[in-house]
């Protein structure tokens, strides 16, 4: 089973993301912050997949981004989540593997997903 972490502040925003993505069968975790991931990612197993929203208390996603890749040498794909008109721009300050607009299409979510996860790129 393939292992999602979810960084989003918006609680609504998270709870539909993780009963969606359980409901196609992947395991879900998630985090508020980018301080609470990177906890998480200290004492967990590196997730196939990460899908960070940008805007968040405590620590943004570009704080998270520039930890994670430090600390972890981007060992998972990397999707910005964002509601900012340039979302691609902001996958590419953060150097992601794609971005996701939001409000985002439910099937444009799940295709971008599977397509990643599909990559070679995901290294363990």
């Amino acid at each position: 089973m393939k292992t999602i972490l979810i960084l989003e502040d918006e609680k609504d925003i998270l709870e539909a993301l993780t009963a969606l993505l359980k409901t196609e069968g992947y395991e879900v975790k998630t985090a508020h912050h980018g301080r609470e991931a990177l906890d998480y990612l200290e004492k967990s197993p590196m997730p196939d997949l990460i899908l960070l929203d940008m805007k968040m208390p405590v620590m943004n996603g570009w704080e998270f981004t520039t930890e994670f890749y430090r600390l972890y040498d981007h060992r998972a794909p990397l999707f910005v989540m964002t509601a900012a008109a340039d979302a691609e721009k902001r996958a590419q300050e953060v150097s992601a593997d794609g971005f996701i607009g939001k409000p985002f299409d439910l099937d444009e979510l799940l295709e971008k997903i599977a397509a990643a996860l599909k990559s070679p790129r995901i290294r363990k």
